[in-house]
């Protein structure tokens, strides 16, 4: 066979990791403003001696960190896509960039409730008007960084229907991670102004420890959803029953064969890899049984074994 035939049976593996995503935008986007925010902090809290602006300063530096990780994922895939060291491309990634943020997010609801039951046995000094300004200029600086992130693209393939317990599958889990990122922040605002006003004004000086372990609460639920969602893709579990249910039910369309086996897993945000184990009496070629299943389910790499049916096999023998 001629080297020029061969290169019609063959295909790339980038599968548009090389494109770059929306979210990486998003993300580089916040960072910037989440840097600013935290230089001027930083300097006004030098200049002013306030322990409160340079203590959120560095807050929002450890987000910066977290959020510079997801940055990095998107760069790291993008650059990588062609990599031939990746078998179906670098959108699993997505995936780790996604866990790594979840683990921070794990980190931060850790602090977030050490430090909050700290001041509940050891409550200090709080000076409510600076501390309630920097709460609403955080809160408005992480409402933009929201709002950023919080844009959805318009996808609405089959899969994107699926409302299994799969459904983490095609999103993208580096995107969601940055965004729960600047949630939580966002939350730990709101949170703390509530508690800062009731402390001011009924002297509940406890609610603001209060409202720091709820915060923490919540936020590790979060950490904990997003774990679940990117493991599943790093540990390739099967892909959504909708994805699985739809292939079957395309493939044994014709009475005469048989889907013995099946395996689809996530290779990257919204696409899937399948292997496919099909018996027939009658077999057609991998080929035609791939032109059965729907365009738009998000597969990228199918791959199709077809056997004859051992009675089909056996007559064929005793007619030759």
């Amino acid at each position: 066979m001629h080297n020029e035939n061969i290169h019609t049976w063959q295909h790339g593996h980038t599968f548009g990791q090389e494109l770059r995503r929306p979210g990486e935008s998003r993300t580089l986007i916040v960072i910037g403003i989440t840097v600013v925010m935290m230089v001027v902090e930083l300097v006004a809290g030098t200049m002013f001696g306030s322990m409160a602006l340079l203590a959120d300063g560095l807050h929002m530096a450890s987000h910066a960190v977290a959020l510079s990780v997801s940055a990095f994922a998107y760069v790291y895939a993008r650059r990588n896509a062609g990599n031939p060291r990746f078998s179906f491309g670098t959108g699993k990634v997505n995936a780790l960039g996604g866990f790594t943020g979840a683990l921070l997010l794990a980190v931060f609801a850790l602090f977030m409730a050490v430090e909050s039951v700290g001041r509940l046995l050891n409550p200090i000094e709080i000076i409510f008007d600076q501390a309630i300004f920097i709460a609403v200029l955080g809160l408005l600086v992480n409402g933009v960084c929201v709002l950023i992130l919080g844009v959805r693209d318009h996808d609405h393939s089959h899969v994107e229907h699926d409302h299994s317990h799969h459904h983490g599958h095609h999103h993208d889990h580096n995107l969601k991670a940055a965004y729960l990122h600047v949630l939580a922040d966002a939350l730990t605002s709101i949170l703390a102004i509530v508690a800062l006003l009731t402390a001011k004004y009924f002297g509940f000086i406890w609610m603001d420890s209060a409202m720091g372990i709820v915060g923490a609460v919540l936020v590790a639920q979060w950490s904990v959803v997003l774990l679940r969602s990117t493991s599943r893709v790093l540990l390739d579990q099967e892909g959504p029953h909708n994805l699985r249910r739809t292939i079957r039910q395309s493939i044994e369309a014709d009475d005469d064969t048989v889907l013995t086996d099946l395996h689809v897993w996530a290779i990257g945000p919204k696409i899937y890899s399948a292997i496919i184990s099909v018996v027939a009496h009658e077999p057609l070629t991998p080929a035609q049984y791939k032109a059965c299943i729907p365009k738009n389910m998000g597969l990228v790499h199918v791959t199709v074994e077809v056997h004859a049916c051992p009675e089909s096999a056996e007559r064929l023998q005793l007619a030759g």
